[in-house]
């Protein structure tokens, strides 16, 4: 049956195609977390420019998680309708405009109606993105056999981190050059290539595309027609935020979000202005946690896909988090507390390094309990997950605009020793027709 599928094509291929609609994803992810963090770091030149302030800084960060947390659900379930082809072709889209709209905006209003419009911008780009890593998760749940799935995870969120420190390095450097609206506008249009390809190459299921190899597809965990994109339904969703499991997990993933806002939104200013670097050397050196978040993320994917390999998914993905989340807690207090300004990055750099060793373990598991409907399970975890940064971002601008840096850091070491004592109820093992877990 599946070498009917392709019949001109040989069994077995080089590359698998798989790999191709993983380095997409990848690059999706990467560009969303630049377009994000685009104005936390043009955040200094923008607050005297257009007479800012950094508690409306914070504002207009916590606009785009008010509308990425609160969309996350309902554009999730409505990716899974439409597919991940057509729905991140149109997030691109709308994305991209969001992000242009920040420094065209001054040229065309001041004042108070700048600032709304601009809230405006900051709340679409969030409705945008909204979708986006419960999309991937279903991509990666349907394109990929189960034993992959961490790897993947934790592969595709080292793009987050090297998106987070392509930013202040890439935007910092522009800046100083071209001023920061040019630099806004040039980092927002490589987008465009990406969603147009996309479009043309992806498709919502292997069984639907024309260049997948039988070989490819026998590879895959469950027979074509248990494979079928299927629209969730309300008895199905209503399963899974009813799930124990997934409730912790998800409570888990707010206090991991915290930390992980905490660091990606606030390095740059944290250290322009607790640890006096100048803006070029802020940020380059916001950079340096991004990519140990980065390295960090790959390493924890590579460790809870042997680990679930050899134990199973009940107890290998869960020695990652409860080794890792303190230690993460642990250097953050070091970090602030630390004389040396460098001691304070390198400690930085080795918490959210520790931190994303936990990204492969909290969407393997989502992807675990939901399966078929790992979109939408995947969209309950990225809800709770940004409530901690709508949390975190309020908390530490008013803070931070204080000058009092110490007690955000403080909060975050606490929220990180939470996410890991969740860990100790959760078995985000899949249930057996018994309904037992494995």
């Amino acid at each position: 049956m599946l070498s009917a599928i392709n019949p001109v094509i040989p069994a077995r291929a080089s590359l698998r195609l798989r790999w191709v609609i993983f380095a997409f994803l990848f690059a999706f992810t990467f560009a969303a977390y630049v377009q994000r963090t685009a104005i936390s770091v043009a955040a200094e030149p923008m607050m005297p420019q257009l007479g800012l302030t950094q508690l409306q800084i914070g504002w207009l960060e916590t606009a785009f998680l008010v509308s990425y947390t609160a969309l996350q659900f309902p554009a999730g379930v409505l990716g899974q309708f439409l597919g991940s082809r057509l729905m991140l072709t149109l997030c691109g889209a709308l994305a991209v405009a969001a992000t242009i709209a920040v420094p065209v905006l001054p040229a065309l209003t001041t004042g108070g109606m700048l600032f709304i419009l601009l809230l405006l911008a900051q709340f679409i780009l969030g409705a945008a993105q909204a979708p986006l890593f419960a999309l991937v998760s279903g991509a990666l749940e349907r394109w990929f056999p189960s034993h992959q799935w961490a790897l993947t995870q934790g592969l595709s969120s080292s793009g987050i981190g090297l998106g987070a420190a392509a930013a202040p390095a890439v935007i910092a450097s522009l800046m100083v050059v071209l001023g920061w609206q040019m630099a806004l506008l040039i980092v927002a249009l490589p987008v465009v290539p990406l969603m147009l390809a996309w479009w043309a190459f992806a498709r919502d299921s292997p069984w639907h595309h024309p260049r997948v190899t039988a070989h490819e597809l026998s590879e895959l965990t469950h027979a074509p027609c248990e494979r079928a994109i299927t629209p969730p339904t309300w008895p199905r969703v209503r399963k899974l935020l009813l799930n124990r499991d997934l409730i912790g997990l998800t409570l888990s993933y707010t206090a991991m979000n915290f930390v992980f806002y905490l660091i990606t939104l606030w390095s740059f200013l944290y250290l322009v202005q607790a640890r006096h670097f100048t803006v070029l050397a802020g940020g380059l050196s916001a950079a340096v946690p991004s990519l140990g978040g980065a390295a960090g993320a790959a390493i924890g994917g590579i460790a809870a896909s042997a680990l679930t390999r050899k134990l199973g998914a009940r107890k290998g993905l869960k020695i990652v988090p409860l080794l890792t989340l303190p230690a993460s807690g642990i250097l953050l207090l070091i970090s602030v507390h630390a004389a040396s300004a460098w001691v304070a990055l390198a400690g930085l750099t080795f918490a959210f390094g520790l931190l994303e060793t936990n990204e492969s373990c909290f969407w393997a598991a989502s992807m675990e309990i939901g399966r078929e409907d790992a979109v939408a399970a995947g969209a309950i975890l990225n809800t709770g997950g940004n409530l901690g940064g709508i949390i975190a971002t309020p908390i530490v601008a008013a803070l931070s605009g204080g000058g009092n840096w110490t007690t955000p850091f403080i909060a975050g070491a606490a929220c990180a020793a939470l996410s890991a004592a969740l860990w100790l109820v959760i078995n985000p093992a899949p249930r057996t027709l018994s309904g037992a877990r494995t």
